[in-house]
């Protein structure tokens, strides 16, 4: 195992991964776009009409304002807080631009979510330099891309990199070599580090590892057991030594869904059903974008106290016609729901696949339907998300679409 000494610096590293993770990162682009927003408490909520804080600025944090506040309280803590609504595109723009920058560093990128990415640069060491002065230009090359700043963590494994990258915001750069990983993390909380929730934490708990030093002394034997692959990898984590490679590709969804936020207390079955339309039309035209199309779908509306009235249904036959997946939709709801106040809808394919595959020949698809969704798809493309759509969505909300936490500028991780 490469180990030096103190007094010999090291000039090559075994492995070096860099994670990039931008600051406030839709704050920080109205910010930008916006001079006199700078230095003000901002906070993002989905459209003028909404209640409940995406994300906001550092400046807004700092009077104790977070990520899903409800904004009457966020404006009771800061009488002076600007509320903006979201521009998913801008966003997604922005992420884009910044990913495809770093992507000229290091072929080995890892795109994690719309505002962090995991550079494996240990095979570039030579051509840039040491793992420093990548990350460096990792921070250098955002600016240049989008004018925004980003913290960076630098260190020999993905975990232990992440957990580096939130030592110093905004705009922080940590570096923990591989050699001093386990150390750093000794006194640590396990649930400090990404991946460890409060479940896992408190099975560990039961076992005495509250640190990640105490990980030490548990056999890795006991975590497989209980959680497998992932428990193996867990033990390494704890120890600066997570062993899971930056992966490069996207792999396929096991679903694809859309959900939207109901007025509050909704009882009235036009106003259910026209967003029950909304999200079935979303669903249908994302499947046929990504070209797939899926058999088994959940539908669902969610009550006040969290309990869901829906279930699970398989077509006869694999769609991506909004039509035929609307009407789905109203059985299941005329079936699980009986006028309970509701407040959100859902509407998810939960075996998306591509639609590349032969179709029994007493199954295809009704070939005017096909033509008409591929118009409808070509006109809403050139000139924005339903431009022409079903006359029911005429009355659809007003509220406009959110970007997805797990965002990622190509692949089927598409979802505004």
């Amino acid at each position: 195992m490469f180990n030096p000494t103190p007094h010999q610096p090291a000039i090559y590293w075994p492995r070096a991964v860099i994670l990039v993770d931008m600051n406030a990162f839709f704050a920080a682009i109205e910010q930008r776009d916006r001079p006199e927003w700078r230095g003000q408490p901002v906070a993002i909520t989905n459209g003028e009409q909404g209640t409940c804080i995406i994300t906001c600025s550092y400046e807004a944090r700092a009077y104790g304002i977070k990520t899903g506040m409800r904004l009457k309280e966020a404006k009771e803590r800061c009488p002076y807080l600007i509320q903006v609504p979201a521009h998913p595109h801008k966003y997604a723009k922005a992420s884009t631009a910044i990913m495809e920058a770093l992507a000229t560093l290091t072929p080995t990128i890892e795109i994690f979510s719309v505002d962090e990415c995991f550079l494996d640069v240990t095979a570039c060491q030579s051509l840039w330099g040491t793992p420093e002065k990548i990350g460096q230009l990792a921070r250098q090359k955002v600016l240049a891309a989008s004018g925004l700043l980003c913290s960076i963590g630098v260190s020999g494994d993905k975990t232990t990199a992440k957990f580096a990258a939130k030592l110093q915001k905004p705009n922080g750069f940590t570096i923990i070599p591989p050699w001093e990983t386990k150390e750093r993390l000794c006194h640590v909380p396990v649930t400090e580090l990404c991946g460890i929730a409060k479940g896992i934490g408190n099975f560990l708990a039961g076992y005495g590892v509250y640190n990640c030093g105490d990980m030490e002394r548990l056999p890795i034997s006991i975590l497989a057991q209980r959680f497998g692959n992932l428990g193996r990898r867990i033990w390494y984590m704890c120890q600066g030594a997570d062993p899971d490679p930056v992966h490069t590709n996207i792999s396929a969804p096991k679903s694809m869904g859309h959900g939207k936020v109901l007025p509050p207390n909704t009882r009235n079955k036009n106003t259910l059903f026209v967003y029950l339309l909304h999200m079935c039309e979303k669903l249908a035209a994302r499947l046929r974008r990504h070209e797939m199309h899926a058999q088994t779908f959940f539908v669902g509306c969610r009550q006040q106290w969290g309990d869901w009235l829906g279930k699970k249904c398989k077509l006869a036959r694999p769609t991506h016609d909004g039509k035929i997946i609307y009407q789905l939709g109203q059985r299941i709801l005329h079936e699980a729901w009986q006028g309970q106040p509701v407040c959100q809808i859902q509407v998810t394919a939960l075996d998306p696949q591509s639609d590349q595959m032969q179709y029994d020949f007493f199954e295809r698809p009704d070939p005017k339907r096909e033509l008409l969704n591929q118009i409808i798809d070509d006109i809403n493309a050139r000139y924005g998300e339903f431009a022409i759509a079903p006359a029911p969505l005429l009355t659809r909300s007003e509220m406009p679409n959110v970007i997805s936490p797990a965002w990622k500028p190509h692949g089927h991780r598409q979802t505004i």
